[in-house]
């Protein structure tokens, strides 16, 4: 019996996107409360898990932030450098939420 769905499966909205020139945004947002709170509960979202997900320090990690009156999960990451500059991958910060797609979400919690 599986006991696991993955995050992409639950979630409404996973996305990425830049929140100024030297931070990445991210957002996932449920459809309703109950899936919101079951996640929540799993403990498969936290600061550290998203540290590891995006193989970041957690230094780099700003913000993490549980938003309840939108069934949504937001956190922030400091770039390795400024948008748009030599090097940058990822001009809009679009493409850095892929890792959480096929994130493993315990529902026995």
């Amino acid at each position: 019996m599986n006991t696991t769905t993955k995050l992409s499966d639950l979630a409404k909205t996973i996305r990425s996107k830049n929140a100024g020139t030297d931070k990445i945004t991210f957002d996932i947002i449920f459809r309703e409360k109950a899936t919101y709170e079951m996640v929540k509960r799993s403990g498969a979202l936290t600061r550290d898990t998203v540290c590891s997900v995006l193989k970041v320090d957690p230094a780099r990690l700003t913000d993490f932030v549980e938003y309840d009156p939108a069934y949504a999960i937001k956190f922030t990451i400091l770039r390795k450098r400024p948008s748009g500059s030599a090097g940058d991958g990822d001009i809009f910060g679009a493409q850095q939420y892929a890792p959480f797609l096929d994130m493993e979400v315990d529902l026995t919690v």
